[in-house]
């Protein structure tokens, strides 16, 4: 029984927030927005099991000094900092320190780690890339006009430059990106119904 009521209660709970959608009544959107709440509340407790476990895991590599321990001593240190400083400035009007902690060293180091990641994903498109059809040539004059009409120097090619480059964002860029989501969409709608359903059972767990 002990997977047979967990998919029950997906069932029946899956089942009545895809009607409710179907359901313009009070009483229903009530109940729908509770159990919504309620599902917020369970989030938040797998917040805290997941800080339990990332101070679990680390902390028995820095207990054993494993492999890159010094890595995880910044990061438990980090993650302590930010915790600490966020409870002692209350929920309400947050913390002086934890918004400068979060505004003057995480967002510099992010930007900074995705300003270097940048070079190695063009480092590696470069090395990877390789133009043996129209479609691939398409893609690869697409791709060096748009990094070329970021740059002021565009301008100097054609005036128009910066436009086209617009354009190309704009119009066959979007296209292309609403049928990624759509597509996205169609496989998140699908994966849903078969946990809905009971065809999916991995968040059963292997018992």
């Amino acid at each position: 029984m002990k997977r047979e009521i967990p998919m029950i209660i997906t069932f029946v709970f899956g089942l009545f927030m895809i009607i409710q959608y179907f359901i313009p009544h009070p009483t229903v959107n009530t109940l729908a927005a509770t159990l919504q709440s309620w599902a917020i509340i369970v989030i938040a407790f797998s917040y805290v099991l997941g800080s339990a476990n990332i101070l679990r895991i680390n902390g028995e590599i820095l207990y054993k000094r494993g492999n890159d321990w010094p890595y995880k001593l910044v990061l438990v240190a980090g993650f302590l900092l930010m915790l600490v400083t966020g409870l002692a400035g209350g929920i309400e009007q947050g913390s002086f320190a934890n918004d400068r902690l979060f505004m003057d060293i995480y967002i510099p180091m992010s930007a900074t780690m995705y300003s270097t990641l940048a070079f190695f994903i063009a480092s590696a498109a470069f090395r990877a890339f390789k133009i043996r059809t129209w479609q691939a040539a398409v893609l690869a004059i697409t791709a060096v006009a748009v990094m070329l009409g970021r740059v002021p120097i565009s301008r100097f090619i054609w005036t128009q430059f910066p436009d086209f480059v617009d354009w190309i964002m704009n119009v066959p860029n979007a296209v292309a990106q609403r049928g990624v989501l759509i597509g996205a969409a169609l496989g998140a709608i699908s994966t849903g119904l078969k946990v809905v359903l009971g065809l999916e059972r991995s968040y059963l767990g292997r018992d």
